[in-house]
């Protein structure tokens, strides 16, 4: 589908910049469960976004900037924006963390799919999200619990924002995530496997099964 980059102001929304100091106590226990190293940023594409890699540097923001009011990821055709989001390995996701605006362009109805790689604004209109998402009108920072038994084996997540609040382009200051990461992935088992593809490691293999061979039987 062809969207076209609208001339649309940036200007006259507040960012609550005063509003920093509220939420000092909460940096701890926030940052406790703050899925940010565990994100494979390069790989995050956004569809419809008026800027390139918007989507990804508003991922991209540490806890401490996430009031900052740039960079923003503002929606280009339409209000429509589509976000897929990889991880590192496996994640076990609690809540979904969004800054927004007061304003109309904020976002109000997020769809999640998990690990689905291959959506795009057709498909992700069509298909049933894993679990659908109500958001306010407010520039605080909103966290948005998910159902965790449909989560609990999350490799990616493609997050649709499919409404606003009745402006033409859709706005975001930050995104982020809450949950776990789990250690034991896929990834760490084809490296050992790739290692063990080196000619040398074979002859050590190769070493270790003839000392069972000749040990083993005589001490089982």
């Amino acid at each position: 589908m062809s969207r076209n980059c609208s001339g649309h102001s940036h200007d006259g929304h507040g960012h609550g910049h005063e509003q920093t100091h509220d939420h000092s106590d909460e940096l701890t226990p926030a940052l406790q469960t703050l899925l940010w190293k565990q994100i494979d940023f390069e790989r995050i594409r956004t569809l419809n976004e008026s800027e390139p890699d918007a989507g990804a540097k508003v991922i991209e923001k540490t806890w401490s900037k996430r009031l900052d009011a740039e960079p923003a990821l503002v929606s280009d055709a339409d209000e429509q924006l589509l976000i897929f989001v990889p991880f590192a390995g496996a994640v076990k996701l609690h809540s979904i963390l969004v800054r927004s605006s007061e304003d109309s362009s904020a976002p109000k109805t997020l769809q999640l799919f998990v690990n689905r790689d291959d959506l795009d604004f057709s498909s992700a209109s069509e298909l049933q999200p894993t679990q659908t998402l109500e958001l306010s009108q407010t520039s605080e920072v909103q966290e948005l619990p998910v159902k965790r038994a449909l989560f609990g084996n999350t490799y990616n997540l493609s997050l649709f924002i499919e409404t606003n609040f009745g402006d033409d382009v859709t706005r975001l200051f930050w995104i982020g995530f809450k949950g776990e990461f789990m250690n034991l992935t896929r990834e760490p088992v084809e490296v050992l496997y790739e290692k063990a593809a080196n000619p040398k490691d074979h002859s050590i293999v190769q070493g270790l099964d003839n000392m069972r061979a000749h040990g083993t039987r005589h001490g089982m």
